[in-house]
């Protein structure tokens, strides 16, 4: 998990941090995601304004620096037709 790149999507109204299940569960963060986040197979898409924040933050105390990323941007990208994030749906 340390020193991985993740990819944050963007489209014209919002972004969302891509970043596996297993990552989530590593940081014992994955009650305190949203249901404003999303799910598709065993990745969750953290949406940028409180779960993203939530992850890089775990992240840094837990590695003493922010995780990298990449930006990809789309104009119409499907994450906001996966299904809502639950911590009790997280596939192992």
């Amino acid at each position: 998990m340390k020193n991985k790149t993740y990819v944050f999507h963007t489209d014209p109204g919002h972004g969302w941090l891509a970043v596996p299940f297993k990552d989530i569960e590593a940081l014992g963060i994955q009650d305190r995601i949203s249901g404003y986040s999303y799910v598709k197979g065993k990745t969750a898409y953290l949406e940028e304004d409180c779960d993203a924040a939530v992850f890089m933050e775990a992240y840094a105390e837990r590695f003493g620096q922010q995780p990298s990323y990449r930006t990809s941007y789309q104009d119409r990208t499907q994450i906001r037709y996966f299904a809502s994030y639950q911590p009790t749906k997280l596939a192992a």
